[in-house]
């Protein structure tokens, strides 16, 4: 059975991400499981009896972190199915390990401009190497805008992404904003040449064109979310960020290859995951 799962360390960027996580399952209908990863050494027995009474402290502190956040899960959304578990860390691991996760919710530590400096090392694990859906929630959500925005590279690789966008569009009733962000004309196909010297209301237009094509099957499936499509030339990261600031949500894919695919986060999701002003959701390319 799919769940949403989340991690909580008892910080309140994770207290945050639980009340995501919540809201998320009650849209999905599907039961919320909540993760507290503990030291591995305090579950190997025997235990040396001069540490007996610090482990069963930690124990004990990790199992009330854990009640907190099913707590708080509950007060968001009485109706949602919770769970909360107590596991040997490490945190990263124990998230990525369970394989009835159909998304994974996670805090990114601090809020403001420096926020992406804290962004704990078990977050960035986790949305590097998940192979569903990751959300990283930082800080007190604003207020509701009732957009979904999602950023497109180039339409295959930006499929999975699409697809999350519009089905969290659809959701939450939402208008979906689809934001393709070119620097360069696009190549036509294997081996083309760019151009040195273009006119960009043209290559805007085809980019838009493009675009809209990529689109017409989302729509036919999502015929109830109000799709708009944007093309800005630009740096990726900076437009995406600015689109956030006006969105519930920002979608993004990875860009893995290979046996790496879901490995090598791409650098304009890396770089959200620093700027980005509202939940950003990860998506993998793959199968």
């Amino acid at each position: 059975m799919n769940v949403v799962l989340v991690g909580t360390d008892g910080s309140d960027s994770a207290t945050a991400a639980v009340v995501w996580a919540a809201e998320a399952a009650s849209r999905r209908g599907l039961p919320l499981r909540i993760l507290h990863a503990a030291a591995p050494w305090l579950y190997d027995t025997p235990v040396d009896p001069r540490f007996a009474t610090v482990r069963t402290w930690l124990l004990s502190t990790g199992g009330q972190v854990v009640d907190a956040a099913v707590a708080a899960a509950r007060e968001r959304d009485p109706d949602v199915a919770v769970e909360g578990e107590l596991v040997p860390g490490p945190a990263a691991r124990a998230l990525l390990g369970r394989e009835d996760a159909a998304v994974i919710v996670l805090g990114g530590h601090g809020t403001g401009p420096a926020a992406g400096l804290l962004l704990g090392s078990t977050t960035l694990q986790v949305v590097s190497h998940a192979r569903v859906p990751t959300v990283v929630v930082r800080g007190l959500e604003p207020a509701v805008r009732r957009e979904v925005a999602v950023g497109v590279d180039t339409v295959a690789a930006g499929e999975p992404a699409i697809g999350f966008a519009f089905e969290e569009a659809a959701l939450r009733g939402a208008r979906l904003r689809v934001v393709h962000v070119w620097s360069h004309p696009a190549s036509a196909g294997p081996g083309d040449m760019q151009p040195l010297v273009y006119d960009p209301q043209i290559v805007a237009g085809e980019e838009l064109r493009r675009l809209e094509e990529s689109l017409v099957a989302w729509r036919e499936k999502f015929p109830a979310v109000d799709a708009v499509s944007e093309v800005v030339h630009g740096r990726p990261a900076r437009v995406l960020a600015g689109a956030s600031a006006q969105a519930d949500l920002l979608v993004v894919g990875t860009r893995g290859r290979g046996g790496f695919t879901g490995l090598l986060l791409g650098s304009v999701s890396h770089a959200l995951l620093h700027r980005a002003h509202c939940p950003l959701a990860v998506v993998p390319n793959v199968p």
